[in-house]
């Protein structure tokens, strides 16, 4: 059974492999993050994790039987008992309810662990998948977004709903 895990400094060669596994995939809803990500991924790494000790993100990778990342969850910009939601899952899980279950999860330990009261989650017209895991997932549409420069919607979850 896959494993939500935190980040960690040995996650980031399962991590890599899991982008570059998925890079086109990803492609096709979201923006690429172009080869520069890729070629500096140590140096990003070695940041998001600061930045989790520092206390503005939290990172978590799920983790296969064997090893491999399945998904990446993250919040961002934690401050004043909120922070942004951002998901990815590997293609080859992708509409198993994955994405759904981890994100529940990920809304339980952000109530549980950081003291969250809601959590918001931009989203592309064109991600039907994420607007669904979303809304499985008890986040409702609140207003237009613009991720990655392309139109879409913001979408939010009050934790103490459950």
């Amino acid at each position: 059974m896959p494993e939500l895990q935190r980040l960690r400094a040995d996650h980031g060669p399962a991590v890599l492999a899991f982008e570059l596994a998925n890079r086109a995939y990803f492609a096709g809803f979201i923006s690429d993050r172009g080869d520069e990500f890729f070629g500096q991924f140590s140096e990003r790494h070695n940041t998001l994790l600061a930045e989790q000790e520092a206390g503005i993100c939290a990172c978590y990778v799920l983790v296969g039987e064997d090893g491999s990342v399945l998904g990446r969850f993250n919040l961002y910009d934690i401050s004043g008992g909120t922070a942004e939601l951002g998901y990815r899952v590997a293609e080859h899980v992708a509409g198993r309810g994955v994405a759904t279950a981890t994100v529940r999860e990920l809304c339980r330990l952000a109530a549980d662990q950081y003291g969250l009261h809601a959590l918001k989650a931009a989203v592309s017209h064109e991600n039907v998948a994420s607007r669904k895991v979303l809304t499985k997932a008890g986040f409702i549409p609140v207003g237009p977004a613009d991720p990655g420069g392309k139109p879409g919607t913001w979408y939010r979850r009050d934790l103490a709903d459950g």
